[in-house]
């Protein structure tokens, strides 16, 4: 049977990325020019998705996924969030009208090959034409404040390194970790494989025998000094193979949903402009989780001193990024090709389709 308009813009936008793949979001085609996208989050049972914040930004990664696609077809697409709903299930009502003055984005194409890169990349400076490309891609609302140069890159690489310690030392994100990597995998539907982690085959296999159990995390950790080599290869040597890091700031005070949502709209326009031009990321994203965890004073673990270390970490991080953290609404690190080989896929358009409350169940999600 020929796919529906609605099921083709929906193939597309299912590729809409969403932290560790969780893809919080159900589809209900509800009429022929009416979809609704019931989200969810996963605060319950993920340190990372603090106050939901981060599966907001994905869901509206995913409305602007939405709309991109839809360009292909013609239409335009108006978007409204249903009032008195909990926060942890924010559902969207999304209209579709013919256009004649909407032509298909030039970002269609990139949809499907945007996918992070946790290895190297190429470290040689982005042009001034480069940046101005992709800094007017999330204006007005939206600026980007640049990290670049080697001293620069070194210092938020330390900042990398000292942070993954946080979260590869406390039980809370031990949890997070053993439920969404797929050992032996190159692609993953609904979770990480393991090719994609960024590290070497070897490190990958001590990684795979030590997350087994809590037990033998704590005794690497604490007897074999098991957090060094991962954080070498996953935080700080990729941060320094990287033409810059940077912060996407929203020049209001992000405080909403609807706020959030419109973080992560232009989240996707700039990393689909970042892969039509021939630029990979990687999301940075826990230093500012974490970070507002111990501006807020939100206890987040049951280890004092993981607490201790976290609250030296967010101590540093506003020094070294130079913004306003409660502005800060995206990380990430940027630089040329190649493209990531190994990385998280998606489930079907059927599999994401709405059955009621019980479709929201996913795994947890950083």
């Amino acid at each position: 049977m020929k796919a529906t308009i609605l099921e083709q813009v929906l193939d597309l936008a299912r590729w809409a990325p969403s932290g560790d793949n969780t893809q919080p979001w159900r589809f209900e085609i509800a009429g022929e020019h009416h979809l609704v996208v019931h989200g969810f989050d996963t605060r319950s049972h993920c340190v990372y998705d603090l106050d939901g914040k981060p599966s907001q930004i994905s869901i509206g990664a995913l409305i602007e996924t939405i709309a991109i696609a839809a360009s292909a077809h013609g239409l335009g697409v108006a978007v409204s969030r249903r009032e008195g709903l909990p926060e942890t299930t924010p559902t969207f009502d999304i209209s579709f009208h013919a256009d004649a003055a909407i032509v298909p984005s030039p970002l269609l194409e990139a949809v499907i090959r945007r996918a992070v890169q946790r290895r190297g990349m190429q470290s040689q400076p982005l042009t001034a034409d480069e940046k101005k490309t992709l800094e007017q891609c999330v204006a007005p609302r939206f600026r980007i404040h640049w990290l670049e140069g080697s001293s620069t890159k070194w210092q938020v690489a330390r900042l990398l390194f000292d942070n993954a310690k946080v979260r590869l030392t406390m039980p809370e994100a031990y949890e997070v970790h053993r439920s969404i990597i797929e050992w032996g995998a190159q692609f993953s539907t609904d979770r990480v494989p393991d090719a994609a982690l960024g590290a070497d085959a070897m490190t990958v296999k001590t990684m795979r025998f030590v997350m087994a159990s809590w037990g033998r995390v704590e005794f690497f950790n604490r007897f074999m000094a098991g957090t060094v080599l991962p954080r070498i290869q996953m935080d700080l040597l990729p941060a320094l193979a990287c033409s810059a890091h940077y912060v996407l700031v929203d020049t209001q005070l992000p405080a909403s949903i609807d706020d959030h949502v419109a973080a992560g709209r232009a989240v996707q326009r700039l990393w689909l402009t970042m892969t039509r031009h021939g630029l990979a990321q990687q999301p940075e994203m826990t230093p500012l989780i974490f970070g507002s965890y111990v501006r807020r004073n939100i206890p987040f673990t049951r280890v004092p001193q993981v607490s201790a270390l976290a609250q030296r970490v967010a101590g540093r991080c506003r020094d070294v990024l130079g913004v306003d953290l409660d502005r800060a609404v995206w990380m990430g690190r940027v630089g040329r090709g190649p493209f990531a080989t190994a990385r998280s896929t998606r489930l079907s358009v059927d599999e994401l389709r709405w059955t009621g409350p019980a479709a929201k169940a996913g795994h947890p999600a950083s």
